[in-house]
């Protein structure tokens, strides 16, 4: 019972690894009480087996099983061992979830989906909204999904750049010039934090792979051969930067998407 409510508040596997230890350690004493104290002990020595037991034999088990103070009748002790027989074999059921096709955990659909998705407003590492004047010309500011700050493919940045110069449209739209695309790289996953505001241009610090943010972010150097992903936003009602969808390709190494 441990295990599973650990296992359902997060799965810290340490207090888990607790759990399992006292189970197991509860099965121990369970068999060395049941080998001591359930089971007849004594010494008895047998020659040679019968095919069929003798009439003397016979008689001794039957007696065991109907007299009402035979160990053999002592229900409760083993109706508990039972249980936690039971129970431990529920829990080892738990881990199953992991592969099982519920919610986002279905492999195909963590691959593709993310925290983002329309109405989604745009937050700083700190939680604070951002509206389109938070950011400003040559800068790049790192933004993520409000309430999913932590979420490992979501990462993106924003920067605004002159729409005249595009030579490419944003695959993800603009709003007067303001971009925003996926932060991770498209070869290994790492941060594109490098910006190079002259060229227009973001390099990833890893293995140096350079992306032309004026030509929709596509990759013109290094091992890269996918261009970063666009995130489509809008200003919302209350003044914030929001997405209007997910991002226009799945984020970060896209080395399983290959054929």
């Amino acid at each position: 019972m441990g295990f599973a409510v650990t296992y359902g508040l997060g799965g810290d596997t340490r207090w888990e690894g607790v759990c399992l230890a006292v189970a197991f350690a509860g099965l121990a004493v369970g068999l060395a009480v049941w080998g001591r104290q359930l089971v007849p002990v004594g010494g008895y020595v047998e020659e040679h087996e019968g095919f069929a037991p003798p009439p003397a034999e016979q008689a001794m088990t039957a007696a065991v099983l109907t007299t009402p103070d035979s160990p053999v009748r002592r229900r409760g002790l083993l109706a508990a061992l039972g249980l936690a027989v039971t129970a431990l074999g529920v829990a080892a059921l738990f881990p199953l979830r992991s592969l099982l096709p519920w919610d986002r955990i279905r492999p195909e659909r963590a691959l593709t989906e993310t925290p983002w998705g329309p109405g989604v407003r745009l937050v700083d590492g700190d939680g604070r909204p951002l509206r389109p004047g938070d950011v400003p010309a040559n800068t790049v500011v790192t933004v993520f999904p409000e309430g999913d700050v932590d979420a490992g493919d979501a990462p993106a940045f924003a920067v605004r750049l002159e729409p005249q110069r595009f030579t490419r449209p944003p695959a993800g739209g603009h709003l007067d010039g303001l971009v925003v695309w996926s932060l991770l790289c498209t070869h290994a996953g790492c941060p594109v934090r490098l910006y190079l505001k002259g060229a227009g241009r973001v390099l990833c610090p890893c293995h140096q792979s350079s992306f032309d943010l004026l030509a929709n972010a596509r990759p013109v150097a290094g091992p890269a051969a996918r261009a970063l992903p666009g995130l489509p936003i809008e200003v919302g009602p209350d003044g914030f930067l929001r997405a209007s969808g997910d991002f226009t390709g799945p984020p970060g190494a896209g080395f399983w998407s290959r054929p």
